[in-house]
Formats: C-alpha cells, sequence, structure tokens
C-alpha cells in the first residue's frame, strides 16, 4: 500500500479544506480495499450522493471519509443533526473511515468505525447557526468518538504501518452481526458493550453492569425498566459472541484485536 498522496492533484485548489478532500478522496480511490469482503478497492460514488463517498463495487457497502490533519480529538464535525438521526433510524448510516495525514501528505493514520457503532448516543446537537450565517438556523452535528467501543474502531492503519488486510476483515467479521439487529435495539446493545469495554476488566459481573443504569437513564430516557434491558442486552452480546456467560451473574468479555 502506497501512502504518498498525489500532491500534482492540489495545484487547482487554494483552500486547504479542498485540497485535502481532493487528495485524500484520491487516495482512497487508489489504494484502499473493502473491510467488509474480499473486493481489493472501493469506488467513488456518483456526484451528489448524500452522506457516502464510497461504496464497494462488490458488498455494495458505502463508506463516509472524514479527513483529518489533527488525530485524537474526542469528536468529529459531521453534517446535519436532523439528516444525521433519520439516517440511523431508517439504518442507512454509512461506515466510517477517519483519515489523518500529515504536512508532507503521507497517510499516518486511518480507522474505520463500522455504521453499526454510529448510533443515536454518539451523536451531540451542535448550536444552530447565527442569524447573520448565510445557513441561518442550520444545525450540525457532531460524533462522539469517546462513546464508541474499541470494537468499533478498527485500525486499517496506524503511525504509518497498514494493519494486515486478514485482520482487519476478521475484525469487521466480528462484529458484523450487530448490522442485523434493528436500530433500535442496537443503540441499546452497543451502548451495553461500550460500558462493559470501559470496565477494562477481562471478567466481570451482572452488578457491575447495573452500576451503568444512572447513564443509561439519561441517554434513553424513555426507558423505565434499565435493568432488564441491560440483561437482554447481555444476552444478545452473548449470542453475537462479544461475551460469554459464566454463569451467577459472571460474564467474559471475548477479546478482539486490541485497542485501535
Amino acid at each position: 500500500m502506497n501512502l504518498q498522496c498525489n500532491i500534482d492533484l492540489a495545484s487547482a485548489y487554494k483552500s486547504a479544506s479542498q485540497v485535502a478532500r481532493i487528495l485524500s478522496e484520491d487516495w482512497c480511490a487508489r489504494e484502499l480495499y473493502c473491510p467488509a469482503c474480499r473486493s481489493g478497492s472501493i469506488s467513488r460514488s456518483p456526484a451528489n450522493t448524500q452522506a457516502a463517498d464510497f461504496s464497494c463495487p462488490r458488498c455494495e457497502q458505502r463508506f463516509q471519509l472524514k479527513s483529518l490533519r489533527r488525530w485524537g480529538s474526542p469528536k468529529i464535525v459531521d453534517a446535519g443533526y436532523e439528516a444525521m438521526i433519520r439516517a440511523i433510524k431508517a439504518d442507512r448510516a454509512p461506515h466510517l473511515l477517519l483519515l489523518q495525514y500529515t504536512g508532507a501528505w503521507h497517510v499516518r493514520n486511518l480507522m474505520l468505525i463500522p455504521r453499526m457503532f454510529v448510533t443515536e448516543s454518539v451523536i451531540e446537537k451542535r448550536r444552530p447557526l447565527s442569524k447573520t450565517a448565510r445557513r441561518a438556523g442550520w444545525i450540525g452535528c457532531n460524533i462522539l468518538l469517546g462513546g464508541i467501543p474499541e470494537d468499533g474502531r478498527i485500525a486499517m492503519i496506524s503511525e504509518g504501518r497498514p494493519t494486515p488486510e486478514q485482520r482487519v476483515r476478521k475484525e469487521f467479521e466480528r462484529i458484523r452481526g450487530l448490522g442485523k439487529l434493528p436500530p433500535s435495539l442496537r443503540g441499546w446493545t452497543v451502548d451495553v458493550l461500550s460500558f462493559v469495554r470501559r470496565l477494562r476488566k477481562a471478567e466481570f459481573t451482572l452488578s457491575e453492569i447495573y452500576d451503568a443504569e444512572p447513564s443509561l437513564r439519561i441517554v434513553h430516557p424513555n426507558n423505565r425498566n434499565i435493568r432488564p434491558k441491560i440483561r437482554q442486552q447481555l444476552q444478545i452480546l452473548r449470542d453475537l459472541g462479544l461475551v460469554e456467560f459464566k454463569g451467577r451473574g459472571r460474564y467474559v468479555l471475548r477479546a478482539s484485536a486490541g485497542p485501535n
């Protein structure tokens, strides 16, 4: 994989954001493979395609690219809040590709966030644009990366080193089952998995997960049966092979390939 962007393409643009978009999109079209299947490439989406920059010609998975100069931000600026919420509820949110480039236009980091982890809980509503703005009143959103468990942050390139394709696809396959859940249920499942991950323990108890009740009540204010819902989600995570039930309220977290 060649991590150098084609700098010659930047000569026709003056805006730094335009240059970043042109060079990173060109790099993805030339160098990137599909993490969800065996396709060795992804294709640019037709012009004006909403919320998707690329799609796989084989499995038709859709991807949205976010190009970043800085890495490690706790949140990513995205488009309209209402449009994003509608896409999540309709199960139309694309997979996210977060790409960091260097000053010399090398790809330094590339992270895949599978669409299953883009839930309502990680979408933050921004303040409306001021009355003097060209799009006065428009409300955008941020994607809160801190709310996404490590299972949903798959490193494709880390510090200039590409992750083997086989490993990336194995990690994607591991969480693919989440995509079969309806969005309304999936949000709960991901929220519980995120709390389990934050325990930083290979083995945990049901009582420890009950400690998440106040936090879950905030993001799911219409549900008055939080503990039964937690037990339901742990059963789903067990059925998906992400946790193992050991009996007497004890669970073991199935390991991923490691923090990304």
